[in-house]
């Protein structure tokens, strides 16, 4: 959205209708024969999609301004994966049908569609990489400093996350159990580079957390 002149956006804004949903509530379901994509206007939501042994691994983690639903939106075909809100959030719907007559009358628009699926394919690959050839430490790390990245705010004690995420599901967006993230954090506690509490977690410095991910960066691929 922040990408999209007035225009644009008064465009898209008139080709859907806006929903809240609650804390944890399902915006899209894998499998499902729907159409519509959701523009997230605010809050955050988790992509994620059901394990054989009953758990979830979370793909992705999507904001204000990003898109989910449009894979199907674009090729009509079943849901790839499962959407829901970390916490409350609100979101514009558009059918699939007026969402792809936006994008076919908004080149700009349509570019940055494109831009968002070569990014997230870029990511899923890197993320395939990651389960194959890092520790938890290291994954952990890397999704540490990513999330810091994007929703870190600086503080007196270091760079502080604040994002409705709770342990099991950071552990599922990284691919590994509760209990060996707890004991990861635990490590970075003890080092003195993490702090945590109700809802928050704080990181002293972010240097050292990229050198424990290696220097592993997203969008490698070419």
């Amino acid at each position: 959205m922040s990408g999209l002149g007035s225009a644009d956006r008064e465009a898209l804004a008139g080709s859907g209708t806006r929903h809240d949903y609650p804390a944890h509530g399902t915006l899209l379901s894998e499998g499902e024969l729907t159409t519509f994509a959701v523009v997230i206007l605010t809050g955050w939501c988790a992509v994620w999609t059901a394990t054989e042994r009953g758990g979830q691994l979370i793909l992705g983690l999507r904001q204000a301004g990003e898109v989910v639903g449009d894979m199907a939106a674009l090729d009509g075909r079943p849901r790839s994966a499962s959407v829901s809100a970390l916490g409350p959030l609100t979101g514009l719907v558009v059918p699939g049908e007026r969402f792809r007559r936006f994008l076919a009358a908004r080149p700009h628009a349509n570019a940055l569609i494109m831009s968002q699926l070569t990014e997230r394919l870029r990511s899923a690959d890197h993320e395939r990489r990651a389960l194959a050839s890092m520790t938890v430490l290291q994954r952990l790390s890397e999704r540490l400093v990513e999330l810091a990245d994007r929703t870190g705010r600086v503080e007196r004690e270091g760079v502080t996350i604040r994002l409705p995420l709770a342990q099991h599901e950071l552990a599922a967006s990284i691919g590994s159990t509760r209990e060996a993230v707890a004991k990861a954090l635990r490590l970075l506690r003890e080092q003195g580079l993490v702090r945590t509490g109700p809802g928050t977690l704080s990181v002293a410095d972010l240097e050292p957390l990229r050198l424990l991910a290696g220097g592993a960066r997203h969008g490698t691929d070419t």
